[in-house]
């Protein structure tokens, strides 16, 4: 079983349209402070991204918020969460979240979230880290993305094994069912590899 203390959470920067996602976001806020796990996310006040940060706050947990300093000043990062790095880049963003987390939750987003996942998943597929990467797949929400992973499989441009680098849920108890079933990593992640 993977040790999670610190989760990153990869989510939208919009609520959505679905009153579920953002019900989503809350519960696995909520559950996350009730297990003392730490959030790690984009460090927004807006969207998914604020709703899950609240949330964890609200049950008395920690938040780690890493943003660059363009979006800093176009979304606001949130001011009150735990800790607020502000980065020079999109790039040092992603590459700080990912040593600083034991593992990946994707929830509903944008190009953003899809950028980050596809991101997280090839790293781990080209043995940069060996982190549990779980997509909660809220209403079938992520349904277009499992179905164009197995379209690349099928075409022959990814091995089969491909999915078997991240587990899909569809509720948030599921996310934590899966990671409790996760092998702790095997590969330390080297930062300048990433």
């Amino acid at each position: 079983m993977a040790d999670i203390s610190a989760l990153c959470v990869y989510c939208g920067s919009s609520v959505g349209h679905d009153r579920a996602h953002r019900d989503a976001a809350k519960a696995l806020g909520t559950a996350m402070a009730e297990r003392g796990i730490r959030l790690v996310y984009g460090g927004g006040r807006i969207g998914l991204m604020g709703v899950i940060a609240d949330a964890v706050l609200a049950g008395g947990g920690q938040v780690t918020g890493v943003i660059p300093y363009h979006l800093q000043r176009r979304e606001a990062g949130h001011e009150e969460i735990t800790e607020l790095r502000v980065v020079s880049s999109m790039h040092e963003r992603k590459r700080i979240m990912s040593e600083i987390a034991d593992g990946f939750v994707v929830l509903p987003g944008g190009l953003g979230t899809l950028d980050e996942t596809l991101e997280i998943v090839t790293w781990r597929q080209l043995a940069l880290h060996d982190k549990p990467i779980v997509i909660a797949d809220i209403g079938g929400y992520w349904r277009p993305l499992l179905d164009l992973i197995d379209a690349v499989i099928g075409g022959g441009f990814a091995r089969p094994g491909c999915r078997d680098l991240f587990s899909v849920v569809d509720s948030v108890d599921g996310v934590f069912r899966a990671l409790e079933r996760a092998p702790a990593p095997r590969i330390p992640v080297v930062a300048e590899r990433l």
